[in-house]
């Protein structure tokens, strides 16, 4: 079980909460690939109006302060969202990772927000607070050693005595190396970053679900959980 704390100051923000224990990062759901498959051939046109709402909306979960989502700076789903475009034109393969990351990826892309995911054992905590980054916080996100700023951009931070205002490990942009999946991971948890705006939170709930059940399908999980946070909420999962 994690215990997580939504302190952005965002009253359109939800987070959408799942965790799952026992998954197999080599095992896919029975169907996945038909499922992404099915999922890359429908985002080869333009997205209907309600689809290109909650792309907006989401967007705009991440102007605060000096924070901009343009540029590099955009939802890693808008990311997903041209990387299946140019798949559907020939330019280059949809990305494939591993399963958790390839079920987080079908998710995001499906329902056109924002996801972070985290190894649990590699956080090394099970209690964690989103916040907004503040002066000087920055992190590692590819083996590259590139490096991300997070003065203003919602953040998800690994709570530790070393640490007890939270260090950021995750965002809507691009996930700290530091806790990323690996073909050894077993134990995960997501945050699903959900504009209120444009997506309620019984759409969330039922986006958390469809998320738990397809991880509980990597090999067999054997403890899979999910929660709607709404702002200023503190929930177990």
């Amino acid at each position: 079980m994690i215990l997580v704390r939504h302190t952005l100051p965002r009253p359109d923000a939800a987070l959408g909460l799942i965790r799952a224990e026992g998954v197999q990062a080599t095992t896919l759901p029975p169907d996945f690939d038909d499922r992404l498959a099915a999922l890359l051939a429908a985002r080869r046109t333009d997205l209907p109006d309600r689809e290109e709402a909650v792309r907006l909306a989401a967007r705009d979960l991440l102007r605060n302060g000096r924070y901009k989502p343009t540029g590099r700076g955009k939802p890693a789903s808008e990311y997903l969202l041209r990387a299946a475009q140019r798949a559907a034109g020939g330019e280059a393969a949809f990305p494939r990772i591993n399963a958790p990351v390839d079920v987080c990826n079908y998710i995001s892309l499906k329902h056109l927000v924002p996801i972070s995911l985290w190894d649990l054992d590699r956080a090394g905590t099970a209690q964690f607070v989103f916040r907004l980054g503040a002066a000087g916080e920055a992190y590692v996100f590819n083996g590259a050693g590139q490096v991300i700023d997070l003065e203003d951009l919602v953040v998800g931070c690994r709570i530790t005595p070393e640490a007890p205002a939270g260090e950021p490990i995750v965002n809507p942009v691009k996930d700290s190396l530091a806790t990323k999946t690996t073909p050894e991971t077993t134990r995960v948890a997501a945050a699903v970053y959900a504009p209120l705006a444009a997506m309620p939170p019984d759409t969330l709930a039922a986006i958390c679900d469809e998320f738990a059940g397809l991880l509980a399908a990597c090999g067999a999980a054997e403890d899979v959980a999910c929660a709607v946070l709404l702002p200023g909420e503190e929930r177990s999962v």
